[in-house]
């Protein structure tokens, strides 16, 4: 037989989001005039497919069928609307229209972003800021690209995309469901949970949710250290992956069932489980889908089949490439049982490989003037071909650094050379920081390099705004939130964290790259050197002469900033002020005196409270203590509304330590500090918001009795601008 298909060509065929969401409606009608045949034919529902019964898992309706089932109908509802197009053919209608310039272009990153060989983070952000651009007149940019930026495994970038398709499309149960991933894969258990249980209040009972709700019991379970509450987490998750596999008979509830089942103990209800789920995926293996051979790794797990999960793992990793945030959930999932088994989990990172995650520094290039070489301009392409070297060498392909000439670059360019991610952290504001540490050096292009790089990275921050004189300190403060950032990212995709320098082993100065070193090491990680005074001798031995002295300015030490203002307070009863000092501040000055730490310094004026603390953790732990005691309190019987509460803010950055002239005490004022003071106003009564600076700090501390939770790009007071923003909490007990 010699039958060659020849389709339609649409290769250059892009579709507008009208066009995309009349796809859509065609897959739902495509489905619609299959279940019909089906109903005609007589066959009826069932979990699981019986010929011999007439019944299939399918009929349902199309909203309810999972998103694998989805797929092929829209697939080719999308083929066929191409190969119109490709023909010549105009379509016309209400609602759908030729979509103008801006349209065209959204569309055409749209184009393919289903398919996840072509997934790759640079071009969500592009899709991105389109949709920032153009208003899309569906929902189905936000779910496409946020499910897309949650596969790479960037769960805060998700949140806010589909944050802003959930403000547009409240309604949208996808988005609904997708936010709860969002929150859940970025930690945020408790407010997913919560997410899911209002949604299955309002009727919301379909696979997604359940199997949604299902997962944020299972991560309840993992952090909760009170053995009632994990048995209660770990049963709700069993019985809602029960309720979604019996409800839709999909394989992706049904494993996660078998797994909790067995993880409770109940060895013959979780084998029985994961034999059906076998027999589903083994029918859909044709198609190489991720989640079909990574659920029969799993299921190869429950049944003790070692090489079988290995084989079935490895073929997932393949599929899966760059799908950093689902193979992270396939990881979590392995372990567990593989911990229930009493095995080595070492076998994962073969099984199932992640990329490590790189926090940088580095020493720039030499000035024409300096007077005893370091880095040398033309040791450039030996010291890119080392950084690269080593980046290969460690699978690195997520990476943290800032972006001054020499070093920084040559980290950052060569991690794009990889393929890789970048994240970049800028001490101060871009045209500053590119007069004192790009233009530096005249050759080497390092401006136009240093442009590019920011255009490409992930996300550019920049940690303090601009100063009228720089000093070590802002270099300091960026280090710590390079390596806080990067650690909050590998938490995240539970990978490793390799603190990574170009370094020439000699000491230097606050915020440059010996003291990161410092700092690393402090915090107890392995740090990787490039050696710089290696490569510098096997160009050319140079006799060392000392190094001029530095003059780091004036001294801002970092510190852990508190904002607090109280609720109503302006609607207090002139009589009720004396109560209010007495009751409400004297509480506050009581619980300060019972803590075990002190504050640097601390104010009150009227309703607001400033403190200023060394540490970011007793910062929140005290601010924590705060709602405790706000709380508990029986303000009316002390002569207060009962309602009485605070706002509170915390913050950490480099501020101006100085003593007061008026008041002759010690104070710290600074552009951190009205920083802290625009994130009060914002904050629910009874909250304790952040900022990415203060959550970044956080995750260096070996203090774990708190963590933050992202809660989206925030505008702050006053115009002050929009941030990210995050809410503290106690951590699970």
């Amino acid at each position: 037989m010699n039958y060659r298909p020849q389709p339609i060509d649409t290769s250059r065929i892009t579709l507008t989001p009208e066009q995309l969401a009349l796809i859509e409606r065609l897959a739902e009608n495509t489905h619609d005039l299959w279940a019909q045949q089906r109903f005609a034919d007589g066959w009826r529902y069932g979990p699981e497919r019986s010929d011999r019964l007439k019944q299939h898992p399918g009929l349902v309706l199309y909203q309810d069928l999972p998103d694998s089932e989805k797929h092929y109908d829209r697939l080719i509802s999308q083929e066929v609307l191409k190969a119109l197009l490709g023909l010549g053919y105009r379509i016309e209608g209400q609602g759908i229209a030729i979509a103008a310039a801006a349209d065209q272009q959204l569309s055409l990153a749209l184009q393919g972003l289903e398919e996840s060989a072509q997934l790759n983070l640079s071009s969500l952000l592009q899709l991105r800021r389109a949709a920032i651009k153009v208003m899309p007149r569906t929902p189905d940019v936000y779910r496409v690209l946020g499910d897309a930026i949650l596969q790479l495994g960037e769960p805060l970038l998700a949140y806010d995309v589909i944050a802003e398709g959930v403000k547009h499309w409240p309604d949208d149960l996808r988005l609904q469901q997708l936010f709860a991933l969002a929150l859940a894969r970025s930690g945020a258990t408790e407010r997913a949970n919560l997410l899911c249980q209002q949604l299955l209040a309002t009727g919301s009972s379909d696979e997604g949710t359940l199997s949604l709700l299902a997962r944020t019991h299972k991560d309840l379970w993992q952090q909760s250290s009170i053995l009632h509450e994990k048995q209660h987490h770990l049963k709700q998750a069993a019985q809602r992956y029960e309720q979604a596999y019996q409800s839709s008979g999909h394989y992706y509830p049904g494993i996660n069932a078998a797994t909790m089942n067995l993880l409770l103990g109940r060895r013959d209800l979780a084998r029985l489980l994961a034999a059906a789920v076998r027999e589903q995926c083994q029918e859909d293996l044709g198609s190489a889908d991720y989640w079909v051979l990574a659920t029969l790794g799993e299921v190869a797990l429950i049944e003790q089949d070692w090489h079988g999960a290995a084989n079935w793992y490895q073929q997932a990793a393949i599929a899966g490439q760059r799908r950093y945030g689902d193979l992270s959930s396939t990881r979590r999932n392995a372990a567990l049982l593989l911990q229930y088994w009493n095995r080595d989990l070492a076998c994962l990172k073969e099984w199932l490989p992640l990329p490590r995650i790189a926090v940088f520094s580095g020493h720039t290039i030499d000035r024409p003037d300096r007077p005893s070489p370091r880095f040398p301009a033309d040791l450039e392409p030996q010291a890119y071909q080392a950084i690269y070297q080593r980046l290969h060498q460690l699978d690195v392909r997520i990476g943290y650094a800032s972006a001054a000439c020499g070093a920084d670059i040559l980290f950052l360019e060569a991690l794009l050379e990889l393929g890789g991610e970048v994240h970049v952290v800028l001490p101060y504001d871009q045209e500053q920081f590119r007069q004192n540490s790009v233009d530096i050096v005249p050759s080497g292009q390092w401006r136009q390099r240093f442009e590019r790089l920011l255009a490409e990275a992930t996300e550019v921050i920049v940690a303090s705004p601009r100063q009228r004189q720089p000093c070590d300190a802002l270099y300091e403060y960026a280090n710590l939130l390079l390596y806080g950032l990067a650690k909050i990212r590998a938490e995240q995709l539970n990978c490793d964290l390799v603190p990574l320098a170009l370094w020439n082993g000699e000491s230097g100065g606050t915020g440059g790259t010996a003291s990161a070193i410092a700092h690393w090491q402090q915090a107890g990680a392995r740090v990787e050197i490039v050696d710089l005074k290696a490569i510098l001798n096997a160009s050319e031995p140079i006799p060392e002469t000392p190094e001029p002295p530095s003059f780091p300015g004036e001294a801002k030490p970092i510190m852990a900033l508190l904002f607090a203002d109280v609720v109503n307070y302006s609607q207090l009863a002139e009589e009720q002020i004396a109560c209010f000092v007495e009751h409400f501040l004297g509480a506050i000055a009581a619980l300060e005196f019972s803590l075990p730490y002190r504050a640097a310094m601390k104010n009150t004026w009227g309703d607001a409270l400033y403190y200023v603390f060394p540490r970011v953790a007793e910062a929140a732990k005290f601010a924590l203590a705060l709602c405790d005691l706000i709380e508990a309190t029986d303000w009316q019987a002390k002569g207060l509304p009962q309602e009485l509460n605070l706002r509170i803010a915390l913050h950490a950055g480099p501020v101006y330590r100085y003593v007061n002239p008026i008041t002759q005490q010690t104070s710290y004022i600074g552009t951190h500090v009205s920083h802290t003071a625009r994130i009060e106003p914002i904050a629910p009564p009874g909250h304790v918001y952040a900022s990415q600076a203060f959550a970044a700090l956080a995750a260096s501390e070996p203090d774990k009795t708190f963590t933050c939770d992202y809660v989206g790009q925030t505008p702050l007071a006053k115009g002050y601008g929009t941030f990210p923003t995050y809410r503290v909490r106690r951590t699970s007990r």
